[in-house]
């Protein structure tokens, strides 16, 4: 087992002493069979103990797992006949933005989704899924094409967050992801959209501003990076741990406050561990959704999107509190 953080070294021992194990009995015609068993049964048993108890760093962590599964890795496994569309119409075509028609249990629908790079020639090439203005302007063109022939929306968000270099802001970086949350809040087709991995600031909104918002699990949703909030808040970037757990961006977390709707359920260890399982797991969760859809007018769809952008930040102020808050205040005013 490759394992690339420290919490999944233990794992990795007991893999390692499995193969072993495996090899001496291969070689030497050993019966080990029930030593083994024990240590598969111990393995798993710490699997289980591990991944349920991650702290938010650790899901972040997994969340950026460098084989963890890509939007288009998704596109394969749960669409059909996917066709890929280029281009703003403006200025370019930004790979780090994926936009395509495809059918879905055989409906046609559009698909947009940030992709990142396996190698460092595609992350090159894809800008390391940090999208530029003409990304956020391809996908928007994308979906008032499915809004004019009534096809429904499926998003993919996974990026560390929009593109911030001067060549961006030359290109109009903030008016493209103003007006992409403008024109999705009028659309009058459902749109889902699932953070697949890292969802940062208006990078992810920019194709996010949507009537279901779903997470996997070992996902984050936030304002900014948890090494981002650590650099701001405590001028140290190394109490990143720390940030990510008082900023509540975990799925759980996230499902808690109702910035999202639903949490997707990912194979013990991450997505990157069963990537087909974890392809069905959100199949399961779009037919559900869409079916839903079907029997809605395209007014109450676009009602709905804009309802739930509205509710979101309500708090109560309780009474007591008010009382206490003047008391403060008059002893303020006395001193």
């Amino acid at each position: 087992m490759e394992t690339s953080f420290d919490f999944e070294k233990p794992i990795a021992e007991i893999n390692n002493r499995i193969d072993d194990l495996k090899e001496s009995s291969r070689l030497d015609s050993m019966d080990l069979l029930s030593q083994i068993e024990d240590l598969e049964k111990t393995r798993d048993k710490l699997k289980q103990k591990i991944y349920s108890s991650l702290t938010a760093w650790q899901r972040i962590q997994i969340a950026r797992h460098p084989k963890r599964p890509y939007s288009a890795d998704y596109v394969k496994l749960i669409f059909k006949d996917f066709i890929e569309l280029h281009g703003d119409r403006v200025f370019g075509d930004d790979q780090a933005i994926l936009c395509g028609i495809a059918t879905f249990n055989d409906n046609p629908v559009v698909v947009i989704g940030h992709q990142k790079g396996r190698t460092l020639k595609e992350n090159m090439d894809r800008n390391f899924g940090m999208a530029h203005p003409e990304g956020y302007r391809k996908a928007m063109r994308i979906m008032k094409l499915a809004s004019k022939f009534n096809r429904s929306i499926i998003t993919f968000i996974d990026t560390s967050g929009a593109y911030p270099g001067i060549a961006s802001e030359e290109r109009g970086q903030a008016e493209a992801i103003a007006r992409n949350l403008r024109d999705m809040s009028n659309l009058k087709v459902p749109i889902i959209s699932i953070v697949i991995g890292e969802g940062g600031s208006g990078g992810a909104l920019g194709i996010g501003f949507s009537n279901k918002v779903l997470c996997l699990e070992n996902a984050y949703y936030s304002v900014i990076s948890p090494e981002g909030c650590a650099a701001i808040l405590f001028r140290d970037v190394s109490k990143a741990p720390e940030a990510a757990q008082a900023m509540k961006i975990t799925a759980k977390d996230l499902l808690n406050l109702k910035v999202i709707d639903g949490i997707i359920k990912e194979p013990l260890g991450g997505a990157h561990c069963d990537p087909v399982a974890t392809a069905a797991n959100i199949k399961a969760v779009l037919n559900d959704y869409l079916c839903k859809y079907e029997t809605m007018s395209r007014k109450e769809i676009a009602d709905e999107r804009y309802l739930k952008f509205r509710k979101m930040g309500i708090y109560e102020d309780i009474a007591e509190d008010k009382n206490e808050c003047k008391k403060m205040g008059r002893k303020s005013a006395k001193n």
